[in-house]
């Protein structure tokens, strides 16, 4: 665990209100959402970025979309669409230096005619 990332602290905690938790990885609420469904997948083990991930991982991030897909169910949004989202370094608008998943949805159904 890194001691100043945000992400491992959150994690690792066992105070936390989580949605979702195993022994790898936690989902919870995004503070800042930017739709009416904003949940983060978060693994506990600290990997930076996707750009740091190695074949090591593979299993690890298929959990953590198996988690998602989960969680769409959950959150009543799997049939209408959502997005799976990693942010990829500053250019890529990762704001937080751990890796995490972003899984967002829950919109009202677009007009047929758009």
């Amino acid at each position: 665990m890194e001691k100043t990332c945000l992400f491992c602290n959150i994690a690792n905690n066992q105070t936390e209100k989580f949605l979702y938790e195993n022994d790898k990885l936690v989902v919870f609420k995004d503070i800042k959402p930017s739709a009416p469904v904003h949940l983060l997948i978060v693994p506990k083990k600290h990997i930076r970025s996707i750009n740091d991930i190695s074949e090591f991982d593979g299993l690890l991030i298929g959990e953590m979309m198996i988690a998602a897909k989960k969680m769409a169910e959950e959150q009543g949004i799997a049939k209408s669409g959502y997005k799976l989202l990693f942010n990829v370094e500053k250019g890529g608008g990762q704001v937080i230096f751990h890796l995490h998943l972003h899984l967002i949805g829950g919109w009202k159904s677009r007009e047929k005619n758009l």
